[in-house]
């Protein structure tokens, strides 16, 4: 076994106990495969890497280029802490939750506001992007028709997923680990200099533009 999962399993109980970001983030660039369920082709799963910023103002937690077949896009996650209350007694969105969906939205205007940072950063002009914002357990997003109905209706700009596919991502590698062939390939993600290494390498993602 590439991880010491019983380790990553305690890790992550003490950043989701301890609600630490950090620390959470700390364990996601150690161990890929906790990536597991956000990744839609994993047989041919590609690098992930970790902090890249968006010209010297926003930053990325994560991002992978995913080898679709119809198109190739970028796949852009925030990660958030892990716990927190999402909607305040009056329905209104919570800062936490509001932090989350700020975060995401500043990436989207930052690239349609100035599209030439595309070509910057991923050496391409038209590129496709899928947003990723991770906040939240999936008992806090159930608590009522009302979170449901918003997380499903916002899901249409941003795909927000709960902190619970880290710990399905554990249970998946326990039962199936030769599943996590091509994770093991890259166990653990890289930093932003090797993003443009990454990019300059592969010329299958120039013919996104």
């Amino acid at each position: 076994m590439t991880w010491n999962i019983e380790e990553v399993e305690r890790n992550l109980e003490k950043a989701f106990d301890e609600n630490s970001e950090q620390k959470l983030l700390d364990l996601l660039k150690k161990n890929t495969f906790l990536f597991y369920e956000l990744v839609e082709r994993k047989y041919t799963m590609q690098p992930i890497f970790h902090e890249v910023e968006f010209g010297n103002k926003y930053r990325c937690d994560f991002l992978w280029l995913s080898d679709r077949s119809d198109y190739p896009q970028w796949v852009l996650v925030e990660i958030e802490k892990p716990q927190g209350t999402l909607f305040n007694q009056n329905k209104s969105v919570s800062n936490y939750l509001k932090k989350g969906i700020e975060q995401v939205d500043n990436w989207r205007r930052y690239f349609a506001q100035y599209p030439s940072e595309k070509e910057r950063i991923f050496k391409a002009k038209n590129l496709k992007f899928r947003y990723i914002l991770i906040i939240g357990n999936k008992e806090e997003w159930e608590k009522t028709e009302f979170s449901k109905n918003w997380r499903a209706y916002n899901d249409e700009k941003i795909e927000i997923r709960t902190m619970d596919v880290f710990k399905r991502a554990i249970e998946n590698l326990k039962k199936n680990p030769k599943e996590f062939f091509c994770f093991e390939e890259n166990p653990i993600t890289k930093n932003s200099k090797e993003l443009e290494k990454y990019i300059e390498k592969n010329s299958f993602t120039r013919f996104l533009g």
